[in-house]
């Protein structure tokens, strides 16, 4: 979901005196110039605030977001903590791979919009990454502005470039439209899958591409889902879907209240597509790493108080299909987590214009779900072919005796959610997969190799 702007937007101007950068817009489901080579990016030092820039004010309370280079973690800090720095280091950067991003076309909703190349020149400018190689697809939405990019696509983007610098990233067009009501979001979602296992192989799906909460599809529409999830498996693409930001609550029927706030009645419930088996599904975490030098210290799972009870945003999706089948070795959802709680956020640069920008505290699962899309890209660069389905392998990894090499386990957390006067009691992270982070966070160090073979 994305909950409305938290604070007015200060502009950044590099080399300019500035009192603070301010600016956070949070996003979850539904959330260039030449550059140093990504061994040197991965080497290079941490990224610094532009001179005369001062730690963003923050708000006060649990809730409070990250807003500047001293508070969200830069990419190279999340490069470190999750293991990614030593595989870019080596040339593992994701470089001959295609991540594809299902997005949303010339939003009509009331969601901040800007110019997605502008925004990455000023990210990889800002965080000394290598130029970005993105396209546009606009076969299944044509558009009269291609680039033109809201919040949700903005950090998309940017964390699987983050993860997989030298990666290429498909901007797949869907309209926007396609999210007013469940059938026109199923046929946007399945022909999205269809179109873009045509086009990469890895797949992102945050906002565009989601269905709501399982009790919302009929019976049909989870079958033609699935068909297409079995077309992306046989062309060896690997499906990864944020798996929700309402906790145990499945996301509304009508998928724009997840966009723009508003009521709906609670389900407790997993969201399609990240219930189907043929989907690796990304739970969400908070991440506490070391603001020096990257390095990991401990996560727990996404949930309240760093959430906002009452709203569409409050914790890891989790839990336990009651429409489809799963495979003997697969209990619930999700599959595996990583950052998504806007208090411990990456920090998201938007091009403002004129040279100015914004840094942004971001969250949800549509944090988790590309960054896990960067990392298969890494996989299949390492393991010079298209991984494809990658959750049995996951799964026998989350089995084994290199299960705590592999994986961050997170056992602290749980995604309860709070709609006052009540409480939905959700799930317990624990020692192993729980169905609030699943098997946890990365060490691609370790993961990326074992994936590979």
């Amino acid at each position: 979901m994305i909950r409305p702007p938290a604070t007015t937007r200060a502009h950044l101007r590099p080399n300019h005196r500035v009192p603070f950068a301010a600016g956070i817009v949070l996003t979850g489901i539904l959330a260039a110039a030449s550059l140093p080579s990504p061994a040197a990016a991965a080497q290079a030092p941490r990224a610094r605030a532009p001179r005369g820039q001062a730690p963003r004010a923050q708000a006060s309370g649990p809730t409070a977001d990250c807003g500047s280079v001293t508070t969200c973690y830069t990419p190279h800090e999340l490069q470190v903590a999750y293991g990614v720095a030593p595989l870019l280091a080596r040339g593992i950067d994701g470089r001959g791979e295609t991540v594809v991003l299902p997005e949303l076309a010339e939003p009509q909703f009331p969601l901040q919009v800007s110019d997605i190349r502008q925004d990455l020149a000023q990210f990889d400018k800002l965080f000394h990454l290598p130029a970005a190689h993105l396209r546009s697809v606009t076969t299944l939405s044509p558009s009269a502005s291609p680039w033109l990019a809201n919040q949700e696509e903005v950090l998309d983007t940017e964390m699987v470039h983050a993860v997989a610098p030298g990666a290429t990233i498909v901007e797949l067009m869907v309209s926007a439209a396609s999210l007013e009501s469940v059938p026109a979001a199923v046929t946007a979602s399945v022909a999205a899958l269809r179109l873009g296992s045509s086009l990469g192989g890895v797949i992102s799906i945050s906002a565009a591409g989601q269905t709501g909460g399982e009790h919302c599809d009929t019976r049909t529409e989870v079958t033609a889902l699935h068909s297409a999830l079995e077309v992306a498996a046989t062309r060896h693409v690997t499906v990864v879907a944020a798996s929700g930001d309402i906790g145990a609550v499945g996301e509304p029927c009508d998928v724009v209240e997840g966009l723009t706030g508003g009521n709906f009645p609670p389900f407790k419930e997993v969201n399609l597509p990240a219930a189907d088996p043929l989907v690796l599904a990304a739970g969400g975490t908070n991440l506490t790493a070391d603001h020096k030098n990257g390095a990991y210290i401990a996560e727990s799972a996404w949930g309240l108080p760093f959430g906002d009870p009452g709203s569409q945003f409050q914790a890891s999706g989790g839990g336990f299909s009651r429409v489809v089948a799963r495979p003997s070795y697969q209990e619930g959802v999700p599959d595996v987590a990583a950052i998504a709680s806007p208090h411990t956020g990456m920090a998201v640069v938007t091009s403002t214009g004129g040279g100015s920008y914004t840094i942004e505290g971001h969250g949800g699962t549509s944090a988790s779900a590309p960054l896990w899309a960067g990392l298969i890209a890494l996989a299949d660069q390492y393991a010079g072919h298209h991984l494809g389905f990658v959750n049995s392998a996951i799964y026998r990894i989350g089995s084994g005796t290199l299960y705590h090499k592999a994986f961050h386990d997170i056992t602290s957390g749980d995604n309860s959610v709070s709609f006052p006067p009540e409480t939905i009691t959700g799930y317990q992270a624990k020692a192993g997969w729980d169905p609030v982070t699943g098997w946890g966070s990365p060490n691609a160090s370790v993961l990326v190799p074992l994936l590979a073979r």
